[in-house]
């Protein structure tokens, strides 16, 4: 049976003390935040929230007021364009989109981010724009099977055995059963985005 380490003075290292939540450190965290990564207002919140809610838990001073303090900070990001909704769910559809994750999914992600629904609308409209495409499932679903080796894109010789486990893999993927079908049993993916496009 293993022991706990010890320093070499015989006593186990002491755990690093939680720093109290003050406003400065709560504006420092956010600006690092969107620094790093690109956020949806609630995603700020969240994460500034995740500080407090640990320093409480270990019973470090918290700021007053904590939540009116964490609503000014973003308040402030969205009002100078540094959070911005609507731009955050056009770059998140579009980056899903290539990646070949269905509407379906790219719906579920924006409105777990905390994005409106007429947010989200306007983002697979500017992706489709963007895209230039009719049918984003349907170049979704080819990028997914690309990048997963499904269908055409699998071995010949595995094509039929593997036939089922592949329209799972896209159903779970959030696509419909007669998109999957077409994606699957295809031999030509160009030549479905042609068909597709096709006046």
């Amino acid at each position: 049976m293993s022991t706990p380490r010890v320093s070499e003075q015989g006593r186990r290292p002491a755990r690093r003390r939680t720093k109290p939540v003050t406003v400065k450190g709560l504006e420092n965290a956010a600006a690092a935040y969107v620094a790093r990564y690109d956020a949806s207002s609630k995603r700020l919140r969240a994460v500034l929230m995740r500080r407090v809610l640990r320093a409480q838990r270990d019973l470090a001073p918290v700021v007053a007021d904590v939540d009116a303090v964490i609503d000014g900070i973003v308040a402030r990001y969205a009002k100078a364009g540094i959070v911005d909704d609507g731009r955050y769910a056009e770059r998140k559809a579009g980056s899903l989109h290539r990646r070949g994750v269905s509407t379906h999914h790219i719906r579920n992600k924006l409105q777990l981010a905390g994005i409106g629904r007429d947010a989200i609308e306007q983002a697979l409209e500017s992706t489709r724009e963007e895209m230039a495409v009719d049918n984003m499932d349907l170049h979704a679903a080819l990028a997914f099977a690309r990048r997963r080796r499904l269908g055409p894109y699998r071995d010949a010789a595995e094509r039929r055995e593997r036939r089922t486990k592949d329209l799972a893999a896209l159903g779970r993927a959030g696509f419909d059963l007669a998109l999957a079908r077409r994606v699957i049993d295809t031999d030509d993916p160009d030549a479905l985005i042609a068909a597709e496009t096709s006046p």
